[in-house]
């Protein structure tokens, strides 16, 4: 059941990053992307000491960890 959450919320970080970055992606694309910045901005928050908990707190650190993938992207596409 956890997982399917940490999925859930990957899409939902995904596609709102998409929207935050103006990035059009699709459904997988947009699923990969919010899981990476998950677990990238699980490990940002960890290191500057910031927690956020429950349902709302995990998609926002995996929001950010998207954007911040997304960002990252486009420079190297650069």
């Amino acid at each position: 059941m956890d997982l399917l959450w940490f999925a859930l919320i990957g899409l939902a970080a995904g596609w709102l990053a998409g929207q935050i970055m103006k990035s059009s992606g699709g459904i997988i694309t947009d699923m990969i992307v919010g899981v990476i910045g998950a677990l990238l901005g699980g490990a940002l928050f960890g290191m500057l000491g910031i927690s956020a908990g429950g349902l709302i707190g995990a998609l926002v650190t995996a929001t950010v960890g998207a954007v911040i993938l997304l960002g990252i992207l486009r420079a190297i596409r650069k």
